[in-house]
């Protein structure tokens, strides 16, 4: 059998004669958000194909839309382009340092990591 045809097991439950069941949908569960002081963000400098530099934020623990909102005015301050992808916040070019101290400004708990 391929796994197209596989049943999905992540809370199967089908049919139950209790009639005081209560069905918890753990999926809908929303990812605690911490506070800015509370967050504990690493700075990395990735190097891309062609000599490109990548300026990654990562160790973001919230929403998608919180992570969002911190990317596009990460982008508008540094004057560049990027996006928020599994997480991470991607800026273009090498801007550690504009970013670190944006982010200190902001009462994030960051620093530069990698050499």
């Amino acid at each position: 059998m391929s796994k197209k045809n596989k049943k999905d097991n992540e809370g199967g439950l089908v049919y139950s004669t209790n009639n005081n069941l209560q069905f918890n949908n753990f999926e809908d569960d929303a990812e605690e958000s911490l506070t800015a002081g509370e967050q504990n963000l690493r700075i990395h400098l990735d190097r891309l194909g062609g000599g490109k530099l990548l300026t990654r934020i990562s160790g973001f623990v919230g929403s998608d839309d919180e992570i969002e909102k911190l990317g596009k005015e990460l982008k508008q301050k540094c004057g560049v382009g990027g996006n928020v992808k599994e997480g991470n916040v991607l800026i273009q070019g090498d801007h550690r340092d504009k970013v670190l101290q944006l982010l200190l400004k902001a009462g994030y708990k960051a620093k530069k990591a990698g050499g």
